[in-house]
């Protein structure tokens, strides 16, 4: 694996190491000195074109518990801001002995085109690009799931026949997207759940099935239930009439957590919109996995650096 731009490209044998070697990280985690020196005199570039929390500070982290040297990189205050492009940015960190780049950017398509040129050698992870994908968030969410499911005996396990239904603003969720060819790839039945306005065009050729009624997919007894965010500041239209009747016709609210199977997990990628697509009881909840999907990026995230730039197949 050379760099990490899309589930899409996944098998089902790359994506079950990735979450084994993860599970190995996890452990790291649990131990005094939360350090291994597998990437010691590596450089990883945080390189963000686009305001990013929970996802730069996960990928900060798990490079220096691996013992690598980080630069962070934002696009406000930088000359970016006065017109250089991605291809001057990324000749700069080359210049600067970048060994893996991580990678969010508003234009979809845009972790490919770094990867694919001749502007720098080093590794490249997409770490969300436009509307297209977010391939870490979702083996972090595969992760997740798997371990819910599995517990302590979950290396080495797959998703067959596990529902996931994604609830929400499908349009424009890179999550959604990288959710969907990862989970099928690991075997799981996904179902998106949207207004008919936040359904992309042409879904023939995604691996899911699309309903409109959230109620009847509860009903259903999903395993894992997915909220996403609705994201506004995407939209150029009027979508929905008001929130108020998203939330009362697509909302994960306290009836439709009380109606859900004991065993069915609720999951968001966040930053959530409590009121809007969740509640606060369902975000809050014991089946709620939105703490552990945070904590379980890390681990997730420093089994994709160790193995893109430690060349090794098995974690120290």
């Amino acid at each position: 694996m050379r760099h990490l731009l899309s589930t899409a490209t996944l098998s089902r044998d790359e994506a079950t190491r990735i979450l084994d070697v993860a599970e190995d990280m996890a452990d790291v985690s649990t131990r005094e000195i939360k350090k291994l020196p597998t990437l010691r005199g590596r450089t990883v570039v945080n390189l963000f074109f686009e305001d990013s929390t929970r996802t730069r500070i996960s990928f900060e982290a798990a490079a220096k518990r691996l013992s690598a040297d980080v630069i962070n990189f934002s696009a406000k205050g930088s000359s970016v801001s006065k017109g250089e492009s991605l291809k001057d940015t990324a000749q700069t960190l080359a210049a600067m002995g970048a060994d893996g780049v991580v990678i969010r950017h508003s234009a979809s398509g845009a972790a490919a085109v770094l990867a694919a040129s001749d502007w720098t050698d080093a590794a490249v992870v997409n770490a969300g690009d436009g509307t297209h994908e977010h391939p870490t968030q979702a083996l972090l969410d595969a992760f997740t799931i798997r371990k819910r499911l599995h517990g302590a005996a979950s290396r080495g396990k797959d998703l067959d026949g596990v529902k996931v239904a994604i609830v929400g603003d499908i349009l424009h969720s890179r999550v959604a997207r990288s959710n969907v060819w990862l989970l099928d790839a690991l075997g799981a039945e996904v179902t998106l759940v949207a207004p008919p306005t936040l359904v992309p065009v042409r879904m023939e050729s995604w691996p899911a099935r699309v309903s409109f009624d959230l109620d009847e997919v509860i009903a259903d007894g999903p395993d894992a239930l997915m909220m996403l965010r609705i994201q506004q500041e995407r939209m150029r239209a009027a979508y929905f009439p008001t929130e108020r009747e998203y939330s009362r016709v697509w909302g994960l609210d306290d009836r439709r957590l009380a109606s859900l199977p004991a065993t069915t997990m609720v999951m968001h990628p966040g930053p959530m919109n409590r009121g809007l697509e969740i509640s606060a009881a369902a975000a809050d909840s014991p089946r709620s996995t939105v703490r552990e999907q945070v904590a379980n990026g890390v681990s997730v995230r420093m089994a994709v650096l160790y193995l893109l730039l430690a060349g090794v197949s098995e974690a120290a």
